[in-house]
């Protein structure tokens, strides 16, 4: 193995390192002592202190605002096949559990830095996998770790759904397509609390489904208080949340998503689950603007399901985002009936949750309304967060329900 590249930092720059974060910033690095014109974007360096002594050991990319991403703290780790092999197989290895449970073929395998491993997602769909390369250390080592995928899992088909905008800041882009064995058919049928859901792993969001809102869904099988519900899922994507709620009993379903195929999807949700006579719309259209219609037309709901794309990608997005955040809350809250719920999400991770949790209270505010939190959601035990990285906890949830305690 070659030497690995040295990048020094300046003094009292190593706090975060010397806590198990894995990100190394430009602005840390000693430009004046760090000299890599050998070290190719993607190799292998060793980080460390100002005065030489060893931190860490991560992949280079000086495309990027995050120059190091940490693999290790150990000297002695030497990062090569076999170490990526054993670092995906405790990933997998601790998802043992949902694997060997059998309610569910479908969650996440591998989860980034929350796993040791930056920049790499691996779904399980079924018999397939589904793989993002989210960073340029990941994607140049792309052949072996499918290779340990295929050692590890044996999977049917390996497909790659690497074109999440983060890429873009990595200086790469969009990559999709077949990387090993069979091409996953248009429709995967998982299984998830006895429900079903066709899945398209080549197209959609995320890598097809939101593994990440499996706490919610049982919620909206189980709550009691969901039967005889008028419900309204903005930004309903394939109908999920909606198809629990309608097993459940919910009187009415209306989904709004701008996505056409997607609806079409969120009709066969429905139906693989036997409840096509559950009354159900399916409104092709911009969920602000429909929001707003709605509320023109007087029209109202029992329950309202706002889980919205990202609205933030960096920190720079904040302000707007969350004026976004605040303008659909607002219009959410003026459409609920009495005794009302709100579900209502956050998956942009730069919105932390108890600046979302103001932002809806702000929300209630403007609109006149009094609400009580009565639940709240995170994404579940296969997208673990790291305690040395908080910003891997991106999803927050809030089930608010409106009173009516009067004027003061």
């Amino acid at each position: 193995m070659a030497r690995a590249g040295i990048v020094i930092l300046k003094q009292g720059r190593e706090k975060p390192v010397l806590q198990y974060h894995p990100w190394v910033f430009s602005g840390a690095i000693d430009s004046t002592r760090t000299n890599l014109e050998d070290v190719e974007p993607g190799d292998i360096v060793e980080v460390r202190d100002y005065r030489g002594g060893f931190l860490a050991r991560g992949y280079w990319n000086p495309r990027s605002q995050i120059r190091v991403r940490i693999l290790t703290w150990d000297q002695n780790d030497l990062i090569g096949p076999a170490w990526w092999r054993v670092r995906m197989a405790r990933a997998i290895a601790a998802r043992e559990g949902l694997a060997s449970r059998g309610d569910t073929d479908a969650y996440r395998l591998i989860f980034a830095e929350s796993d040791g491993l930056p920049g790499l997602i691996v779904d399980r769909y079924g018999d397939y996998l589904v793989i993002q390369s989210l960073t340029l250390g990941i994607e140049v080592r792309k052949d072996q770790i499918v290779e340990a995928l295929v050692g590890l899992l044996n999977p049917r088909g390996i497909y790659e759904r690497s074109d999440a905008d983060v890429r873009h800041l990595e200086g790469l882009g969009d990559t999709v397509g077949l990387l090993y064995g069979e091409m996953p058919p248009d429709f995967i049928t998982i299984r998830e609390w006895g429900m079903q859901y066709p899945v398209t792993v080549m197209e959609g969001h995320k890598t097809g489904f939101y593994l990440d809102q499996k706490h919610t869904r049982h919620w909206l099988l189980h709550e009691p208080t969901i039967a005889g519900r008028d419900v309204l899922n903005c930004f309903s994507y394939t109908g999920s949340l909606s198809a629990c709620a309608a097993k459940n009993g919910a009187a009415s379903i209306t989904n709004v998503d701008t996505s056409g195929p997607a609806l079409e999807i969120a009709q066969e949700t429905m139906r693989l689950n036997g409840l096509e006579h559950v009354p159900a719309e399916y409104i092709n259209a911009d969920v602000f603007e429909t929001l707003r219609a709605f509320r023109e037309e007087e029209r109202s709901f029992d329950l309202i399901i706002l889980d919205p794309p990202k609205f933030a990608h960096t920190a720079q997005q904040v302000e707007r985002a969350s004026r976004g955040y605040k303008d659909i809350n607002w219009l959410a809250f003026q459409l609920l009936r009495p005794g009302g719920l709100l579900m209502t999400y956050s998956c942009s991770g730069h919105i932390d949750p108890d600046l979302f949790q103001k932002i809806v209270f702000g929300a209630s505010v403007d609109a006149g309304v009094q609400a009580q939190i009565v639940h709240w959601f995170a994404h579940p035990e296969d997208h673990p967060v790291l305690l040395a990285f908080p910003e891997a906890r991106y999803l927050k949830g809030l089930v608010c329900r409106t009173t009516a305690f009067g004027s003061a």
